[in-house]
C-alpha cells in the first residue's frame, strides 16, 4: 500500500523553516569563501605573499569545484540532500579551520580546495533541498530569497572590516571568525536534517531530487544561442568574482582607502545584487527581451574598470560611516546593478533554449566552463599585478589587469550581441518575445 501518496504536502511553516535553515548554511558558505578577500593585503605583508600565489589560492577552489562538477553529484544521489547538506557543510568547516590555522602557503592552498570540495555540492544540495520543499509551490521565490541570504553572506564579510576592526591586527583572526560563522552554517543544516527526519512520515515530500549530471555526448545539438550565453556567462563571472577577490586590496593600495572604507565599497556589490536580483527578474517575466537585457547590461559593464582606473575620484561621500570617492561609489553600484541584472536572465533564458530533457547537462556544462574561466583569471591578474609592479607605491601597475578586465567585458559584449542578432532572426527560441502573459 503507497501511504506516501496520501500524506499532505508540507504546511507553509514547515517549508518556510526548511528555507531558513538551508539559506543560513549558504550564509556561512559564502562568509567562508570571501573571508580571503579582506586580508590580502595582511597575507601579503606578513607572510610575503606576491600576488600570483593570493591568485593561486582562487584557482585551487576552482579545480577542486571542477572535480566535484565531473563526479556528477554522486553522494548526493546516493544518500540524499539531508545527509549531503550536513556532510558537505562540515566539509567547508574542516576547510575553515585548515585555512584559519595554516602556517604555511601549502596549507592555505590545501584549505581553499577542500573549501572548493565542501561549498559547491553544498550549492547543490541546497538546491535538491528547495525543490523538494517548494515543488509545485513558491519555488521562485524561494530561489531568490536563498540567493539573497547566501549573498549578504559575502556583503558580511566585506562588512567586517568595520564591525570586527580589531581582529585584522593579524589575517588569522579574521578567518577564523568565517570559522564561527561557518560552523553556524553547520548547526543550521544540522537543524535541517533534524527537521525532515521529523516531517517524514507527516508530509509527502515526494521522491529525493536528481542531481543535474554532466553529460559530454551530443553536446553539438546545442544550438548557437545555448554556446553564446555560456561564452558571456563564463566571461562575466570570470571578471566579477575575481575581481571581488582583490576588490578590498585594490582598493587600498591604488585609491588610499581605509581597510573599513574599502570593504564597505566591495560590499556594495553583492549588497545592489541581493535587493535588484528578483526585481530585473520580475521586470524581465513582463517584458520579455532578455537577450537585449543582456547586451545593456554588458555594454554598462565595458567602461568600468577603466573609470575606476583612470577618473578622478571626485568629493568624498559619507556612507555608513566612511567616505568613499564618488567616482568609486557611483562605478561599483552601477556594477551592482550589472550583477543583478545579467544572471537574473542569463540563466532562466536557458530553460527556453534548451529541450527540457537535456536542461541538467546544459546547466552542468555551463557550470562547468564557468568554473574554468573563474579558475584561469585570478592566475591572470596576480601575475599582471606582479609583473608590473603593482602597489601604494606604483599604482599604475594595477592598470594592466584592469585593462584585462575591460577586454573580458568587451567580449561579454560581443558574445551579448551574437545572442540578441540569433534571438531577433528566423530561428529564435522567444527569448526577446516570450512573457510571462504570453
Amino acid at each position: 500500500m503507497n501511504t506516501v501518496a496520501t500524506l499532505p504536502r508540507p504546511t507553509p511553516a514547515w517549508r518556510w523553516a526548511a528555507l531558513v535553515f538551508a539559506s543560513l548554511a549558504m550564509f556561512g558558505n559564502y562568509y567562508a569563501y570571501d573571508a580571503l578577500n579582506p586580508v590580502v593585503d595582511l597575507l601579503r605583508e606578513q607572510e610575503g605573499l606576491d600576488y600570483g600565489q593570493i591568485g593561486r589560492l582562487s584557482t585551487a577552489y576552482n579545480i577542486a569545484a571542477l572535480l566535484v562538477l565531473l563526479a556528477g553529484g554522486y553522494v548526493i544521489d546516493r544518500f540524499g540532500a539531508r545527509r549531503a547538506i550536513v556532510v558537505f557543510a562540515a566539509v567547508c568547516v574542516v576547510a575553515a579551520v585548515v585555512t584559519a590555522a595554516a602556517q604555511n602557503y601549502s596549507s592555505l592552498l590545501a584549505g581553499r580546495f577542500l573549501l572548493g570540495l565542501g561549498a559547491e555540492p553544498l550549492i547543490v544540495a541546497v538546491t535538491a533541498v528547495l525543490a523538494k520543499w517548494f515543488k509545485g509551490k513558491e519555488l521562485s521565490f524561494a530561489f531568490g530569497l536563498n540567493l539573497s541570504i547566501s549573498r549578504l553572506g559575502s556583503a558580511s564579510t566585506d562588512w567586517s572590516t568595520s564591525f570586527a576592526s580589531p581582529l585584522y591586527s593579524n589575517w588569522h583572526d579574521p578567518l577564523w571568525l568565517a570559522t564561527g560563522v561557518m560552523s553556524a552554517g553547520l548547526g543550521a543544516a544540522f537543524l535541517y536534517f533534524l527537521m525532515e527526519k521529523r516531517a517524514e512520515g507527516r508530509f509527502d515530500l515526494g521522491a529525493a531530487g536528481s542531481t543535474d549530471k554532466l553529460e559530454l555526448k551530443n553536446l553539438y545539438r546545442f544550438s548557437p544561442s545555448y554556446w553564446y550565453i555560456v561564452a558571456l556567462c563564463v566571461v562575466f563571472y570570470s571578471t566579477v568574482f575575481p575581481f571581488r577577490s582583490f576588490a578590498i586590496d585594490y582598493f587600498q593600495q591604488a585609491h588610499g582607502l581605509s581597510r573599513e572604507a574599502a570593504g564597505i565599497l566591495s560590499s556594495l556589490l553583492p549588497f545592489a545584487a541581493i535587493i535588484a536580483t528578483p526585481l530585473f527578474g520580475l521586470w524581465v517575466d513582463r517584458v520579455g527581451r532578455r537577450s537585449l537585457f543582456m547586451a545593456a547590461g554588458s555594454l554598462v559593464m565595458l567602461p568600468l574598470f577603466l573609470a575606476v582606473t583612470y577618473l578622478p575620484p571626485g568629493p568624498a561621500i559619507a556612507l555608513l560611516g566612511v567616505e568613499l570617492p564618488l567616482t568609486l561609489l557611483v562605478c561599483i553600484l552601477l556594477f551592482g546593478g550589472v550583477f543583478s541584472l545579467i544572471p537574473a536572465v542569463m540563466w532562466p533564458s536557458v530553460a527556453y533554449i534548451v529541450d527540457e530533457r537535456r536542461l541538467g547537462s546544459a546547466y552542468a556544462l555551463m557550470t562547468f566552463c564557468q568554473q574554468i574561466g573563474w579558475a584561469i583569471v585570478p592566475l591572470v591578474i596576480g601575475w599582471l599585478n606582479d609583473r608590473y609592479l603593482a602597489g601604494p607605491e606604483n599604482t599604475a601597475g594595477y592598470a594592466p589587469g584592469m585593462w584585462f578586465y575591460t577586454g573580458l567585458a568587451l567580449l561579454g559584449l560581443y558574445f551579448a550581441w551574437r545572442l540578441w542578432k540569433a534571438e531577433t532572426g528566423p530561428g529564435a527560441h522567444g527569448l526577446e518575445s516570450v512573457t510571462g502573459r504570453s
